[in-house]
């Protein structure tokens, strides 16, 4: 299987092992860990070249709803999905835009959890506040996406006026 690789202009190229492997050395010495998003897998509360902010693990596991970056059982890549059920040294992880969960992941491939989220140099503040347990259910009964594409709709108009204001 060939590996994939994260690129960004002028920010330079890393594998997805290699990136994990980076993440884990900084958490080891804990530090956050920041880099840009790829993929679409979370949107629209992570986007496609967000800058999330990677914190270690305090104390017990992820409760339901945090956003984790985890390594993958069976290839080591690096993916960052939200906790959707716990289950007796297991979580099962999804993204929010995706129809179907990961798997269930052993707790210890859990590397930190996403703590911070910027979009176009600004903090976003939705998705990984008490609204998480809410999100992750949605999500994991595949009612997330069809839920939020009418309220999108809703708001649009609103949040042009608001910016043009």
């Amino acid at each position: 299987m060939a590996e994939s690789y994260i690129q960004y202009g002028g920010e330079g190229t890393i594998s997805n092992r290699a990136l994990s492997e980076l993440l884990q050395a900084v958490l080891d010495k804990g530090m956050p860990f920041r880099f840009r998003a790829p993929g679409f897998s979370m949107s629209p509360f992570i986007r496609d070249g967000d800058v999330i902010t990677i914190s270690r693990l305090s104390g017990d596991s992820p409760g339901q709803g945090t956003v984790v970056a985890f390594s993958q059982p069976k290839t080591g890549k690096l993916i960052v999905h939200r906790v959707v059920v716990k289950k007796a040294g297991y979580i099962m992880i999804k993204g929010d835009n995706t129809p179907c969960a990961d798997c269930f992941v052993p707790q210890a491939n859990v590397l930190g959890y996403v703590n911070k989220v910027e979009r176009n140099g600004k903090h976003v503040f939705i998705g990984l506040g008490p609204e998480r347990f809410l999100i992750a259910c949605l999500s994991r009964k595949q009612l997330l996406v069809p839920l939020l594409r009418p309220v999108a709709a809703l708001l649009r108009p609103f949040v042009r006026l608001r910016r043009a204001l």
